[in-house]
C-alpha cells in the first residue's frame, strides 16, 4: 500500500494530541520516578532492618513484573479494593513507580561513588543527616548519573504506548483508532515512529548537554 502525503497531513492533528498526552505522561511518570527512586535508594541506606527490606522487596518486585501487569492491576484491580484514580494519574503513578525501582539502583551507584571520605567529614562537622544529602553527597552523585537518567526517560517515553492498554488516548492509541477505522496502516504508523524518533532524539540531545554543563563537584 502507497504512503498517502494528503491523509498523513489529514491525521497528523490527531496524532498530535495524542503526543501531548504522551509528553504528560512521561514527564509526569519521570518526576514520580526521580522522587520515588531516591527514597527508595535512601531507604536501601537505612539503619532500620524493616524500612530496608520493605524497600529491597518492593525493589525486586517491582523489577520482576512486567509494566504491563502492573498498570492493569492498578487500573482494574485496585478499584476493587475501593481506590480508583482516573486513567491518566494511574498511568503517571504506574509509569513513575515501575522505574523507580531501575532509577533507585542508579541512585545507588551514584551514591556508592561519593568518596568515604566525605561521609566522615560530614560526621566530623556534626552537619545534619539532611543536610549532609543536600549539601555534599547528592551535588557529588546526581552529575555521573545523568547519561543513565536520559535513557530511562527515552526508554518510559517508549514505554507509554503501554498506557492505550487502559484507555488513556495517547499517541499510540490515537495511531491504533485511525488504523481501524480507517483501514490504513502505513500512514498512521510511519508518523507514529517518526514523531517518536522526533521527541526521542532531542531528549537525548538535552542530557548531553547537561551532563557536560553541570558541574561536578
Amino acid at each position: 500500500m502507497e504512503f498517502d502525503v494528503g491523509f498523513a497531513r489529514e491525521i497528523l492533528p490527531d496524532l498530535m494530541r495524542g503526543a501531548v498526552v504522551t509528553i504528560e505522561a512521561t514527564l509526569g511518570g519521570f518526576c514520580v520516578a526521580l522522587v520515588g527512586g531516591l527514597i527508595l535508594a535512601i531507604g536501601r541506606r537505612s539503619h532500620h532492618r524493616l524500612f530496608t527490606g520493605l524497600c529491597s522487596g518492593f525493589i525486586e518486585f517491582a523489577r520482576n513484573t512486567p509494566l504491563l501487569v502492573q498498570l492493569y492491576f492498578a487500573f482494574y484491580g485496585l478499584p476493587l479494593f475501593g481506590i480508583a484514580v482516573s486513567a491518566m494519574t494511574t498511568g503517571i503513578l504506574g509509569l513513575g513507580v515501575y522505574y523507580s525501582a531501575y532509577i533507585s539502583e542508579v541512585y545507588r551507584a551514584g551514591i556508592d561513588a561519593v568518596p568515604r571520605g566525605q561521609w566522615e567529614a560530614a560526621r566530623s562537622l556534626d552537619l545534619p543527616l539532611a543536610d549532609t544529602w543536600r549539601g555534599i553527597i547528592l551535588p557529588q552523585a546526581i552529575p555521573p548519573m545523568l547519561p543513565v537518567l536520559g535513557n530511562y526517560l527515552i526508554s518510559m517515553f517508549k514505554d507509554t504506548p503501554l498506557l492505550a492498554t487502559i484507555t488513556i488516548p495517547e499517541m499510540f492509541n490515537a495511531a491504533e483508532q485511525i488504523a481501524g477505522t480507517t483501514y490504513r496502516y502505513n500512514e498512521p504508523y510511519t508518523l507514529l515512529a517518526l514523531i517518536f524518533l522526533a521527541m526521542s532524539y532531542p531528549s537525548s540531545l538535552l542530557f548531553r548537554q547537561l551532563e557536560k554543563r553541570v558541574p561536578r563537584v
